[in-house]
């Protein structure tokens, strides 16, 4: 039965997020981070730009072939061969979707296409009609929807329905409409289209005005009923509308809006912390839902208040969206029993093979830690259970310093592609990090760099995890590329370390793809 109250959750992280600098993910992660949104309960999820490359390709078809109970979308410009390559990458899905788009306001079609607004729209139809002889679940998007003139802008909605499109999203890709301006443009539409009533109308906003869940709410009020969204609401220049911010405000709000997702809201922090790992950067503190600060008050007033009742300043419970509020929960005699339970409450379930791996972890810390806390599992989850399977693994660190004697460190690397031999090397350096990392750079024979270098303190105490984050740089075939490595560890210089191994382990992977220019050739392009 059609929910016309239900607003439909079209996830694009693994797309028009990954396409963010410094955001990229390899098809493992990709994998890993299509599970978390399928816990989370999206309708829909855009898992990629096949034509874009082959690894893009292969990272949408595996996706499309793993996943169930979700929609499996495709990007496709409006030509022959997006379309084909989109429906090849997503055809073994449960339920495959192409997406196709094509822009419609006049700059862009005389600037950026140089056709006629009557060459566009015959376009924008024929590549509805050759994704509909795929799948009768079609997407159409006119890119740069809000500084189209409306009545031509209504035009093409309303004959890209009539050639098939289910669903028609309405893109600010610029980031440039308001509140109540977008409101206007979906209410011209729903009064104007006379076949509106056959497809559901989308909105795809962006955020460089700060506006784009308010965009997206304003048109959820004038009739649309699916947002395209990003967890943290990354995405290009500067991101997309906030996934756990839109979704918060029409639970929190429902009263106002009158519709309602179907998100298991609880997964929203686990799965904001998981992006954040397999990406190496956090959102700020402030950050709406999901910042560190979210549900945190210094404020005496406020303190006070919350004791009395946490209604007086807490508008949702921290619960709901899975941040917990328990300190110390584990310790080196808790069994497996207790941790999987521990997980389970903080949104994680793990496969056995995974479970294994992390509970070898948590043993090795609690070994050396006497409280663990939610914060450290949720650490070791992207240490265990995410982290990218490279070339080489740090096996042993000796570090030798004193405040008379310069700091020495000997690391020993394991390299896959030699059979897992095993080579050490010991190098000086400014300080024990320094040092280990001259020591990798011998080892591995890397030119990498390091470019920029961050530790946080996970939790409290002289024997809290420390989690170090670099970016790396490199040359390859004269292209410069970048990554970014995480390592964690209670020794802040073997944390830095694991984060510079973890990163050359990246730039391996990332030398191995192909198509760096048809990539970025394609994304300019793709920008709804």
């Amino acid at each position: 039965m059609n929910d016309k109250n239900k607003v439909i959750i079209f996830d694009t992280t693994l797309r028009d997020g990954e396409q963010s600098p410094g955001f990229s993910m390899n098809i493992e992660e990709k994998l890993h981070f299509a599970n978390q949104l399928i816990r989370l309960g999206v309708d829909v999820i855009e898992a990629g730009f096949p034509i874009a490359s082959k690894g893009d390709f292969e990272a949408v078809r595996q996706i499309a072939e793993m996943a169930r109970g979700v929609q499996i979308a495709g990007l496709a410009r409006a030509n022959n061969d997006d379309i084909d390559t989109a429906w090849e990458a997503i055809k073994n899905a449960e339920s495959p979707r192409i997406h196709t788009f094509i822009s419609s306001s006049d700059i862009h079609i005389e600037h950026q296409l140089k056709k006629s607004r009557a060459q566009v729209l015959e376009q924008a139809v024929r590549a509805v009609e050759r994704a509909k002889s795929y799948t009768a679940n079609v997407e159409f998007s006119p890119m740069d929807a809000t500084r189209s003139d409306r009545a031509y802008l209504a035009e093409m909605v309303g004959a890209v329905i009539a050639a098939g499109a289910v669903t028609v999203n309405i893109p600010d890709t610029v980031g440039y409409t308001v509140p109540s301006e977008f409101h206007d443009i979906i209410a011209y539409l729903m009064k104007n289209v006379k076949n509106i009533e056959q497809a559901v109308i989308a909105v795809h906003c962006h955020n460089d005005l700060g506006l784009a869940v308010a965009n997206s709410l304003a048109a959820v009020q004038a009739g649309a009923r699916q947002i395209e969204c990003t967890v943290n609401g990354i995405g290009e220049r500067a991101g997309n509308t906030s996934m756990e911010e839109v979704v918060m405000a029409i639970r929190t709000r429902s009263e106002l809006f009158g519709v309602h997702t179907t998100i298991n809201t609880a997964q929203i922090a686990p799965t904001s912390r998981l992006l954040s790992h397999i990406t190496g950067i956090t959102v700020q503190p402030n950050k709406a839902i999901v910042g560190a600060n979210a549900f945190a008050h210094e404020s005496g007033i406020h303190q006070d208040g919350l004791l009395k009742n946490a209604m007086t300043y807490e508008i949702m419970r921290p619960e709901d969206v899975g941040i917990t509020k328990s300190t110390l929960v584990l310790g080196k005699h808790s069994g497996r029993h207790a941790v999987v339970t521990r997980l389970a409450d903080l949104g994680y379930q793990l496969s056995e093979e995974e479970i294994e791996r992390f509970f070898k972890y948590f043993k090795a810390l609690a070994d050396v830690k006497k409280q663990i806390y939610d914060e450290d599992l949720e650490v070791l989850i992207g240490e265990a259970v995410y982290k990218i399977k490279g070339r080489y693994k740090v096996t042993n660190v000796q570090i030798s310093t004193g405040m008379f004697s310069p700091p020495m460190t000997m690391v020993t690397v394991k390299d896959r592609y030699r059979d897992g031999a095993e080579s050490f090397e010991v190098a000086h350096g400014n300080g024990g990090v320094d040092a280990g990392i001259n020591a990798v750079k011998k080892v591995t024979g890397t030119n990498a760099k390091i470019d920029s270098f961050s530790l946080v303190a996970i939790t409290g105490g002289s024997d809290a995890l420390c989690e170090v984050t670099v970016n790396v740089s490199d040359e390859f075939e004269g292209h410069a590329i970048s990554v970014f490595g995480n390592g964690v560890n209670i020794d802040i210089s073997v944390a830095g370390i694991l984060s510079f191994v973890d990163a050359l382990n990246k730039l391996e992977y990332k030398k191995k793809m192909n198509g760096f220019k048809d990539k970025a050739a394609a994304y300019a392009q793709a920008e709804l």
